[in-house]
């Protein structure tokens, strides 16, 4: 007989964690969270003080069952879900399920929880031999989490649905992630370039003929700033003079500066770097980090390759110090070392201290070793984290910067020329980033140079760049909005919603994702807010430290929240919100003309609608740039370009209208879901020769992966698949786990469910 039973959340883990403990160890999971709010309205009683009505999920049932029958044959029950607040809600409402307390439901059943930031085996043993109590302030925060999303979503959304259309949501933090899309496009929008002029000159020296560049930064005795030379008339001008000026040497001198490196990863920083560096999107990087972290076969069966992946913590345990160091001795010499380990202090607000962050479990395994057990994306997100872990304990990167300055004769014009040099560069050789160096002749002060030319340079102001995936989720955390586990799920609602799409790496808000955002800004300005949203999470941290409770917390939001939503229930207008008044009149009946919103965008159109249907496109109408293809026009030898008419999208000649070739868009309809069998190709729409869709790899025949179901690119919250499929389940329509063993299911918000989870 057993004598422990030691749940986690996935299969994947309690595979690694059988391992490393002994065989009186059972292990079973959860497939993720077993209780849940039904998506329907009434799961919050809002009259009984806001409680909860947590159902068990149907497709865990047999897993609870599971767990139950094992719990009959051990005496000690060890709850081992993640150590963040969604895994401390795991643990106390699997309790629940199994109807025990927390000292078990007969006294011969000890009940402990345990958690580990790693998955080896010392990690393992050391959190069985120091067991503690479900912490339920950490429970209570989640559940103040959970509440909050609820009676935001349930209460603002069904107003979405009624006042612009159905299929849409609103979200605590997702609708504050679209007005920063929506309100950076509108900067760009509005934006004037400003023009201005620099001038650039060629000199060389007297022994040293290589030329070198320098830039004007007085003229006329006066300090030049940025817009002081406005146009090219002045700027042409300006050049005439000074080529018949003789120029030397003024002064030489040198600064030495040092860089240090970036901290270790936190979950947003990773995010960020791995899609600068490996574009990865947030959620593929998470799906990869928690393969890594709960175990991959390396021959001896599977094994953590890293710590906890959701984390805000910048600090590393003693033994990763030193195993860093032993390799940075070992592999690069005593220069490349430190005296002392470096210490980061976390910058973000109220990160976990006692969390550490995202490390290999053991620094000795490096990414070479890995090279014939991991999969490309898998090896390259590890060789990411070894190689920031071991250069945050590297020595810093030095330069020696020179500055030369040249003056005219008459003293009246001064150019500078700046030169840089790596002297040694430290941690630059972990992370193999090119140092940028900008080399300058041997000069002496005092010295003639000759002007070997020089030329006006025409600059704009540039707008303010659109979002990526990495900067967005680098402006959320400067604000303190959202929490590590949040970021990826909201960047692909927002893509889901078609509130915004990615162009070219950026977030280009589409016109639905604009006109909701305008909606909530102009009337629901306060829930909307970053400062709000922020101090909304302060709250939760606050009640996850048991200085705050939850339920007086979540009655201040209600009791404000809740009269707004129904007062606009009542003032707001359909018409109002989709439709713009215009300075036109209608052609044929003489009425207003309006700017309509509909299936295929904006459009103009008469407001005495019905009786007079006039109607146009908009003109003007700025549109995103032609996707170039790798097809040719067969009539011009040009490439094709795709373009979106009333009907769809179609391939049209770049050579327009020079070359007005068309034809019908025959690419394949890719799903944003990477192929979970080669890990290389993508998940795409194609027809069978008897013309029934289905989905399959990108790399075909290559690959052979397919599915009948329509895949979507979102992670099972339970089993941690890397995608869920769609089925027609009794008319309504779900997102449902691929692996059979999980059996998640969640109504999928479309036109045909009503009163869906948002």
């Amino acid at each position: 007989m057993k004598k422990a039973l030691v749940v986690v959340e996935s299969p994947t883990k309690a595979k690694t964690l059988g391992r490393f403990l002994g065989k009186d160890f059972k292990i079973l999971a959860t497939y993720g969270h077993v209780r849940a709010l039904p998506s329907k309205q009434g799961s919050v009683d809002v009259s009984n003080d806001f409680e909860p009505k947590y159902e068990v999920i149907p497709e865990k049932k047999k897993h609870i069952d599971r767990i139950k029958k094992a719990i009959s044959g051990v005496n000690t029950l060890y709850l081992a879900s993640d150590m963040d607040r969604e895994g401390e809600a795991i643990s106390y409402h699997l309790l629940k399920a199994l109807g025990l307390n927390g000292n078990g439901k007969k006294r011969e059943l000890a009940i402990h929880r345990i958690v580990f930031h790693e998955i080896t085996k010392e990690a393992i043993q050391s959190a069985i031999k120091e067991p503690r109590d479900i912490l339920i302030p950490l429970v209570d925060a989640q559940q103040a989490r959970v509440v909050l999303d609820y009676l935001y979503g349930f209460t603002l959304s069904p107003l979405l649905w009624k006042k612009v259309r159905t299929g849409l949501s609103a979200g605590r933090v997702q609708s504050v992630a679209l007005r920063l899309i929506c309100d950076r496009e509108k900067e760009i929008q509005a934006f004037t370039p400003k023009e201005y002029w620099s001038i650039q000159a060629k000199f060389s020296g007297q022994k040293e003929k290589t030329p070198f560049e320098a830039e004007l930064v007085v003229y006329d005795s006066t300090k030049l700033k940025k817009f002081d030379i406005k146009k090219g008339e002045k700027a042409e001008e300006m050049v005439s003079l000074l080529k018949e000026k003789g120029y030397t040497v003024s002064a030489i001198t040198h600064k030495s500066s040092r860089k240090t490196p970036p901290p270790p990863f936190i979950t947003s920083t990773l995010q960020q770097e791995a899609s600068r560096k490996l574009n990865l999107s947030p959620s593929r990087t998470m799906r990869l980090a928690q393969q890594l972290y709960e175990g991959i076969d390396i021959g001896q069966g599977p094994v953590g390759l890293i710590t906890y992946m959701r984390t805000d913590s910048v600090h590393l345990a003693k033994q990763a110090l030193h195993e860093a160091k032993q390799i940075i001795l070992e592999h690069f010499g005593e220069p490349y070392a430190l005296p002392r380990a470096r210490v980061y202090k976390n910058k973000v607000k109220n990160a976990q201290e006692a969390h550490e962050a995202i490390r290999p479990t053991d620094l000795r395994r490096t990414p070479e070793q890995l090279k014939s057990v991991l999969s490309p994306q898998l090896l390259d997100l590890y060789r990411l984290i070894w190689n920031r872990t071991i250069a945050s304990q590297m020595a810093p990167a030095e330069w020696d910067t020179q500055t030369v300055l040249i003056d005219s004769q008459d003293k009246t014009a001064q150019f500078k020329a700046t030169g840089s040099v790596l002297v040694f560069p430290g941690y630059l050789r972990v992370l193999n980033e090119t140092a940028k160096e900008t080399l300058l002749p041997p000069l002496e002060e005092g010295e003639a140079l000759a002007l070997e030319e020089i030329k006006p340079i025409q600059h704009f102001t540039q707008p303010p760049p659109r979002y990526t995936e990495a900067s967005l989720i680098k402006t959320l955390e400067s604000y303190g909005i959202g929490r590590p586990s949040t970021y990826a799920t909201v960047l692909q609602t927002l893509r889901n919603r078609d509130y915004a799409r990615l162009i070219r790496k950026a977030f280009v808000p589409q016109e639905i994702g604009m006109i909701v955002s305008d909606l909530l800004v102009t009337h629901f300005s306060h829930y909307v807010d970053t400062q709000f949203t922020a101090r909304m999470e302060e709250q939760l941290d606050q009640i996850a430290q048991g200085k705050m409770a939850w339920k007086p917390m979540v009655r201040t939001f209600w009791e404000d929240f809740y009269p707004l939503v129904k007062k606009k229930e009542e003032e707001l207008k359909r018409s109002d919100i989709l439709t713009e008044k215009t300075d036109e009149t209608c052609p044929e009946c003489g009425k207003p003309l309006v700017i309509r919103y509909g299936k295929y965008g904006k459009f103009i159109a008469c407001s005495g609608f019905p009786e007079c249907r006039y109607r146009r496109p908009m003109e003007g109408k700025e549109k995103e740039p032609p996707q170039e293809t790798d097809e040719k026009c067969e009539k011009c030898g040009r490439p094709m370009v795709i373009k979106r008419g009333r009907y769809g999208p179609f391939l049209a000649c770049s050579g327009f209208p020079e070359c007005k070739n068309t034809k019908p868009l025959k690419k394949r309809q890719t799903t944003g879901v990477p192929c979970p069998e080669c890990h290389k190709g993508e998940l795409v729409e194609r027809r069978s020769k008897r013309g029934r869709t289905f989905y399959s790899c990108s790399r075909y025949p290559t690959c052979k992966f397919s599915l009948w179901s329509r895949p979507i690119a979102e992670e099972c919250p339970d089993c941690h698949s890397p995608y869920l499929i769609v089925k027609k389940i009794g008319g309504k329509v779900y997102k449902c786990c691929p692996v059979k063993e999980c059996g998640f299911r969640a109504p999928l918000e479309t036109e045909e469910n009503t009163g869906t989870s948002t």
